[in-house]
């Protein structure tokens, strides 16, 4: 019997109007769709009639559910992966399932869709011609050798926040790299978006005035030439 194919399916990162037709058309035609939250993926394939059964594949059972997910996929069947939001495997679980498909001979197919990287990078005003996705930092181990290995990189830098640790990051930023221009995303494509920009100084005191809130993409300009 031939294995069954894995599709690694990008999922709307708030506006549920944002995923394509080939998704939705995956997700309803596959034997089973592994998803981050059952309860969350409900939301949206409820209003896109996507009636596939579903199994829960997060962070804590990753190992124990890949093993489980290698097998049906060997025996034949198809499986969509997603995450809560965007693309699964961007730091969120996704790596090891997908690692295990490709070196077991199994089918690996992406299926593009929305990006919270790529909508603030393309709307920060920075340079395009090159990037760097940074993910979390380190919440604290290692944090500073990070921003340090980065200080005199020209490329454009991307990184992902939460709410309780911007205001640091922020400091920190304005520490290693000095006073350089930033933008915050919040809450892309959802009700509250909203896109604050200005130097590092500017944004620590709109954040040491407004509370944080939502999810963040922070896009800071990479090490400008010497004039």
């Amino acid at each position: 019997m031939d294995a069954g194919t894995l599709y690694i399916v990008s999922t709307p990162i708030g506006h549920l109007g944002d995923i394509t037709y080939r998704a939705v058309e995956i997700l309803k035609k596959v034997d089973l769709i592994a998803v981050e939250d059952t309860r969350h993926a409900s939301i949206l394939l409820k209003k896109y009639s996507v009636q596939t059964k579903r199994i829960s594949y997060y962070e804590e059972i990753e190992e124990r559910r890949s093993n489980e997910l290698l097998s049906r996929l060997k025996a034949g069947e198809n499986i969509a992966l997603i995450s809560n939001a965007g693309t699964p495997a961007v730091s969120d679980p996704g790596y090891r399932l997908i690692t295990k498909a490709i070196e077991n001979g199994v089918s690996v197919v992406p299926i593009p869709g929305a990006s919270s990287v790529l909508a603030a990078f393309v709307a920060s005003g920075f340079s395009t011609d090159r990037f760097s996705f940074e993910g979390f930092l380190p919440k604290k181990k290692g944090r500073r050798k990070r921003l340090q290995e980065l200080q005199n990189d020209r490329r454009t830098l991307v990184f992902f926040e939460s709410p309780y640790r911007i205001l640091k990051t922020l400091k920190d930023f304005l520490e290693v790299f000095g006073d350089r221009r930033c933008i915050v995303g919040r809450e892309i494509t959802k009700i509250h978006e909203e896109f604050k920009r200005g130097r590092l100084s500017d944004l620590i005191q709109y954040f040491t005035e407004v509370k944080p809130r939502g999810e963040f993409v922070l896009v800071i300009e990479g090490k400008r030439k010497e004039s």
